[in-house]
């Protein structure tokens, strides 16, 4: 078998080319979302149109990525936001970012823009490289009509990533579908509009074919070994993981609802008096009770223990949507006053067949009723706003665009974005530290950025929040760039003397790492990532709440946003 080789592959779409290359030297200790960060540093001009010849579309699988622990193969993607004029970084599961490793790529870099209109499907492969197929047939299908006959094409081994309607139409609400290992394109890299850069490159979508390729290579598969065991057994016993393995994402309802931090009528409550219908213990009823394909626990990568994911069904035996996560749950369900799992299901189908971001959309459908657009707590008319998505109708191009586009054109002052991205499902007037992070992460607000539920602080006290925050920014950079999914973390941060580091050096033979160097691998993230958006022109005003938010306040606690500016301005100042 030939000697295994990383490299960066570039992808000239005006020329339909791909170059492969070296990895330079500062890319060779960075993966996933730190190395997406270098690459736009070094490559893209932060002023550039992000939907723009001059932006490029990076994929890049974390450090750790390829060997099969558990919640460690996902793939970052990236590129400059067209939602929040920054950088971007948006992760996801499913087979992508393993099967890159296996060809050998280190990122995948995609430059430039078409010659004449129209989509293509770009199949890479170990054997012929890159090869380009006309997507005519392709154009308008959703997500879930396309991945099948891209695998009735290319076989059911390859990975895909994939845009839908809404890519191509470049609403700045498009993600970036990837298939999982049931080949169900239901992996979304969401927030940032990282599908709308991807429509605009011509791309409909991406075929990985690892046919030929090898595992990444272990400088000590003994020691990696140990720590792959250690780090495995931590994850299975962390309580945390047993609960998300029963429950999903949506456990955490209950924990929001009693914080006052369960997002309700466009952010205007902290708490939905129907919580307990959509709350994990329900949906962990429907999916039991009625029986297969519905399924509770659901790994959205082969290999993952925690199996957080779900597959729900409906009372015909039919899929409503796999899977269904408390991210969706709140801003399409308790921020619009939508109380039926099924009818959030079938919400979140819709969305996902438009390959559009859950959260933005939800976001924007909040304003929308405020608005007046539509009747609180209708399914009805949500599915009909997001029907109008699809016909590409005025309306529905301001939707798709997200939350601060409709508030923009229907003057809407309650709008709750950071950076033009709207906010997921935690209340930042009562969990301030998380207030912090969507303020100050150069991602625009999202909790995977750093969730600070779980801090062991006040969450109400204004001066507890800087280092609740700051600890968890620095671990998700960490963790983003390894490769690890959110939850990962109950593992590696359970694990004794150092888990992270062991793994690392046992994999790249790297003898200099510090102690921490999770933490170490998300200051320089971090601050790289700020480079960038001050270079687009960002400034510390930038990283502000929505002003209403520090004025108004939450019913059920009397809480507004309040974490001086002070912190806000210089909680980086030690990186």
């Amino acid at each position: 078998m030939a000697e295994y080789k990383s490299q960066i592959w570039r992808v000239n779409v005006r020329e339909q080319s791909l170059k492969r290359e070296p990895v330079p030297e500062s890319w060779k200790r960075l993966g996933g979302r730190g190395l997406l960060a270098r690459i736009l540093l070094d490559e893209v001009d932060a002023k550039c149109d992000p939907l723009g010849a001059e932006n490029k579309l990076i994929f890049a699988p974390g450090l750790l990525v390829g060997h099969m622990l558990s919640s460690t193969d996902r793939i970052s993607v990236g590129g400059k936001s067209p939602l929040t004029g920054g950088i971007k970084e948006a992760n996801a599961g499913g087979r992508t970012g393993y099967h890159m490793t296996f060809m050998g790529i280190h990122a995948l870099i995609i430059e430039d823009q078409p010659k004449e209109d129209g989509f293509w499907v770009l199949h890479l492969s170990l054997a012929n490289g890159a090869k380009w197929e006309r997507a005519d047939e392709l154009v308008g299908l959703g997500v879930y009509a396309t991945a099948p006959k891209l695998i009735e094409k290319f076989g059911d081994k390859v990975a895909i990533a994939l845009i839908g309607p809404g890519g191509e139409m470049k609403l700045k609400a498009a993600g970036i579908q990837n298939i999982d290992k049931d080949r169900v394109p239901a992996r979304i890299a969401a927030r940032g509009g990282l599908g709308a850069v991807m429509g605009s490159k011509g791309l409909k979508a991406i075929v990985f074919d690892n046919a030929g390729g090898q595992k990444p290579p272990l400088v000590s598969p003994e020691a990696f070994k140990v720590a792959h065991k250690d780090y495995t057994k931590a994850v299975m016993e962390h309580p945390q993981s047993i609960t998300y393995r029963d429950y999903g994402t949506a456990a955490i309802a209950p924990m929001c609802q009693s914080f006052a931090a369960l997002p309700a009528r466009n952010f205007s409550r902290g708490t939905f008096e129907k919580m307990e219908n959509i709350s994990g213990d329900a949906l962990r009823e429907f999916t039991l009770t009625r029986g297969k394909p519905s399924d509770p626990s659901h790994a959205c990568m082969a290999g993952c223990t925690i199996k957080c994911s779900n597959v729900f069904g409906g009372e015909d035996g039919k899929v409503i949507v796999s899977p269904l996560e408390y991210a969706t749950i709140s801003l399409m369900g308790t921020n619009l006053e939508i109380d039926s799992l099924d009818s959030i299901g079938r919400l979140n189908w819709q969305v996902n067949d438009l390959g559009l971001d859950s959260i933005e959309i939800g976001g924007a459908l909040g304003v929308a009723a405020e608005a007046g657009l539509m009747q609180w707590g209708s399914e009805e008319d949500a599915l009909k706003l997001i029907d109008e998505i699809r016909k590409g109708t005025e309306v529905g191009r301001v939707i798709g665009n997200g939350a601060v586009s409709v508030g923009k054109k229907y003057n809407i002052e309650r709008v709750p974005a950071v950076k033009g991205q709207a906010m997921s499902g935690y209340e930042p007037r009562s969990i301030k530290g998380t207030g912090v992070t969507y303020a100050t992460t150069p991602q625009g607000a999202d909790h995977t950025s750093g969730l600070t539920i779980r801090a062991k602080v006040n969450h109400l006290d204004p001066n507890a929040q800087k280092d609740a925050s700051l600890n968890a920014q620095l671990n998700m950079a960490g963790y983003d760039s390894l490769g690890a999914c959110i939850f990962a973390g109950f593992g590696y941060a359970a694990t004794p003397d150092g888990v992270v580091k062991r793994l690392l050096q046992a994999r790249y033979g790297w003898d200099d790492l510090p102690d921490n160097i999770l933490q170490s691998i998300g200051k320089e993230v971090i601050k790289m990532e700020r480079e960038f958006n001050k270079r687009a022109g960002f400034t510390k005003e930038d990283d502000r709440l929505p002003k209403w938010m520090t004025e108004e306040a939450i019913p059920e606690n009397g809480a507004v946003f309040d974490v001086s500016e002070e912190v806000l301005d210089h909680i980086f100042d030690d990186l």
